[in-house]
């Protein structure tokens, strides 16, 4: 009876992922805005080929990519997510309990996240302890933590403007803020006496809580939407991947971090602090399924895509060193899984 209940839950798991073949012929994407004009570039070049539609691509976040990815195998979800970020033990974790088994990870380039204003803006070196303070929900002032006193740029740095501080950024779905938490927050938290003296969980809730009194502005997943506010606003700073700078030079510049600017040398270098890999991630349970997933992946990671000269660097991807990219590509094409 056991073994005939476990062939029967079997067959009705492979007939609801089969079902997608016959619902879908196209593949669905979500995830990161920052990995969606890459993701965008692959899927039109893949639809240019002709012999499969072009991948439907939707920016919902890193975060809310994964919850839509992992939420089950069929029709109803998607077969790839983009990520700004590592996927995290919790998301695999609820892959797991939702029937998402083999899950291949791709690595597909460097990108800096940029702190950027309009290039009628004043220009500024910051470092990562000065972000900390101007962000922070509590600092550390007279030795105890304090809800965030700094109102102007000046108060944190005399050589900064004094402008009210302003900032656009990621919301909390968004791999772009846990990437800017995890290099920025984290990293200039740790100065301070105060906060090396607390326990690990009031540590956390010290470096990574974002202040809620209007200096910080979650402007939600649309990147393009923080360059046209800032271009609009050039007492106001924002947050974004570095792609994003990259193609409105005309518009916006990038603040120089602890001396460096965002550019391609210093990113691929890792000069710049803030820096970071982008992934998408494949359902493999779809492969086979849904017409193209693999023919999809061969595009994404190709030469002409990923490579030194490929269409991606043109879009603001940094790539990978060749002995790397060549072992990113093996495993991607062998849809080898993650551990």
């Amino acid at each position: 009876m056991r073994q005939k209940a476990f062939a029967i839950a079997a067959v009705a798991a492979l007939t609801l992922v089969a079902g997608a073949a016959e619902a879908r012929d196209q593949i669905h994407i979500v995830g990161s805005s920052t990995v969606f004009p890459f993701t965008t570039a692959v899927a039109e070049n893949f639809g240019k080929a002709g012999n499969f539609k072009t991948p439907v691509v939707e920016s919902t976040g890193t975060g809310g990519g994964f919850k839509l990815f992992c939420a089950g195998a069929g029709e109803d979800t998607p077969d790839i997510s983009g990520a700004s970020r590592p996927i995290k033990q919790s998301e695999i974790d609820a892959c797991k309990q939702n029937g998402v088994g083999e899950i291949t990870e791709v690595p597909i380039g460097y990108d800096g996240i940029a702190f950027a204003n309009s290039k009628s803006g004043p220009t500024i070196d910051i470092s990562r302890k000065e972000l900390y303070l101007a962000l922070a929900k509590t600092v550390p002032q007279n030795g105890k933590l304090v809800a965030n006193p700094y109102k102007t740029w000046k108060e944190i740095n005399s050589a900064f403007p004094d402008e009210k501080i302003e900032v656009l950024g990621p919301p909390p779905t968004s791999g772009t803020r846990d990437a800017f938490i995890e290099l920025v927050m984290d990293k200039g938290c740790e100065e301070f006496p105060e906060i090396k003296a607390l326990d690990k969980d009031a540590m956390k809730t010290a470096c990574q809580a974002i202040r809620e009194d209007g200096a910080y502005i979650e402007a939600g997943e649309n990147d393009n939407l923080i360059v046209q506010k800032l271009e609009a606003d050039p007492s106001a700073f924002g947050i974004f991947g570095y792609s994003f700078l990259e193609e409105n030079t005309d518009k916006i510049q990038g603040a120089k971090v602890e001396g460096v600017a965002p550019n391609y040398d210093s990113i691929s270098s890792a000069k710049y602090v803030i820096s970071r890999t982008l992934f998408f991630y494949v359902k493999n349970a779809h492969v086979g399924v849904i017409p193209g997933m693999k023919e999809f992946v061969a595009e994404y990671v190709s030469e002409r895509a990923m490579g030194e000269d490929g269409y991606l660097a043109d879009k603001g991807l940094v790539p990978f060193p060749k002995e790397k990219y060549m072992e990113i590509a093996a495993k991607a094409l062998a849809l080898s899984p993650m551990n």
